[in-house]
């Protein structure tokens, strides 16, 4: 294990002090021969995010055309050529390009590392990622990101570098009572540092946990042979925490969601049943006190007679009633035990799942204990 890399940078269409432009980075990410003399056998990207390089230029070209932004009076005008109109992301993993052709395994590693890079750029940026591409054919496995924000009249891409904004907001602030102006541009130095390093904390967090990756490299801190192994190994353990709460969870999820499947089933039947006991008792009771007002009647004789082949119907259907009720209490009392099996059924599920639970919250305090946090709340919303 090693330690990550990730880095910005914000482009304007006029080159830089080292002939640089968004033009030049365009260029160089298609691997023009212009742009790419650093790389001994140029080879096209490959994208593993949204759209090729060239509809990103396309796509840039043509909003910095028609992009304004305020002038004189507030009138619009087009917009200055050293404005910021790109913003770029590379991000690279510790494995170098042969590495993860020979080992399968490290393939797998570096595929993961992706697709977590990825979606740590999509929540930075939502979606003004508008491409990430992959370059093979230098030593170091790493990708680029395309930021273009088209859905900004002014195209402003510097707002998307954490450390300017926060230098520009303390300048904008203006000085401090006693403060010259020398302290004020050490101020908003601190403020760009400060920015900077929480921006690669929530890479860290994100991506590099998960990968089993450090903050730091050993060198800028001087760590000892021992202690960087240390810290390497302290993160290898850290990344199978993560992973195995990962599993947990979703075992416990699908318990769970299949739990609640089957208790719906059971409350089901139950209602059906109980509602056709209900319907025969019902039948059963009205009929019972026809029957009872024909006999207490003053003219029962008469009715009797009249009614002989009626009342001898409505007996039939007494009995049968009374059949089917006791059809029905049978089966009810058959469910009842169903139910009765499946109640203690659920109390195992019950302790199998608060077991795993206890595993999860255990994996969390693992966690929050690797990350020098205070363990988590039972039932507090994740931070």
């Amino acid at each position: 294990m090693a330690y990550q890399f990730i880095h910005l940078e914000s482009w304007s269409r006029k080159p830089d002090a080292k002939g640089r432009s968004t033009d030049f980075i365009f260029d160089e990410a298609s691997r023009e021969p212009i742009a790419s003399v650093h790389v001994a056998s140029p080879k096209p990207p490959t994208v593993i995010y949204g759209v090729g390089v060239d509809e990103v230029r396309q796509m840039h070209d043509a909003a910095a055309a028609s992009a304004m932004t305020p002038g004189a009076r507030g009138k619009p005008r087009k917009l200055d050529s050293k404005q910021k109109t790109l913003h770029t992301v590379v991000a690279s993993h510790p494995y170098t390009v042969e590495e993860v052709r020979a080992d399968p395994k490290k393939a797998k590693e570096v595929r993961d590392w992706e697709r977590r890079t990825v979606a740590w750029l999509q929540e930075q940026y939502g979606p003004a990622v508008k491409s990430v591409v992959r370059h093979t054919d230098e030593k170091q496995w790493h990708v680029h990101a395309y930021v273009l924000p088209t859905h900004d009249p002014q195209l402003r891409a510097g707002i998307y570098h954490p450390g300017a904004v926060a230098k520009k907001a303390v300048k904008a602030a203006g000085r401090r009572d006693g403060e010259d102006g020398k302290a004020l541009n050490k101020r908003a130095d601190v403020a760009y540092k400060s920015a900077m390093r929480d921006w690669q904390d929530s890479y860290h967090e994100a991506v590099a946990v998960p990968c089993g990756l450090t903050r730091l490299g050993p060198s800028r801190r001087r760590l000892t042979r021992e202690q960087w192994k240390a810290e390497q190994a302290q993160a290898s353990a850290l990344k199978n925490a993560v992973e195995r709460a990962e599993v947990v969870k979703r075992q416990g999820q699908a318990y769970v969601a299949r739990t609640r499947s089957e208790t719906q089933v059971i409350r089901a039947e139950a209602v059906q049943i109980k509602a056709s006991a209900d319907r025969l008792t019902g039948i059963g009771g009205a009929v019972r006190a026809v029957v009872d007002g024909i006999q207490e009647s003053r003219i029962r004789a008469e009715i009797r007679r009249d009614f002989a082949r009626d009342l001898a119907a409505a007996k039939a259907a007494v009995e049968k009633a009374r059949g089917e009720a006791v059809k029905a209490r049978s089966s009810q009392r058959e469910a009842e035990k169903r139910a009765s099996e499946q109640r203690h059924a659920f109390r195992q599920q019950g302790q199998r799942l608060a077991s795993a639970q206890q595993e999860i919250r255990n994996l969390s305090a693992a966690l929050a204990a690797a990350l020098h946090e205070p363990p988590p709340t039972p039932g507090a919303p994740t931070p």
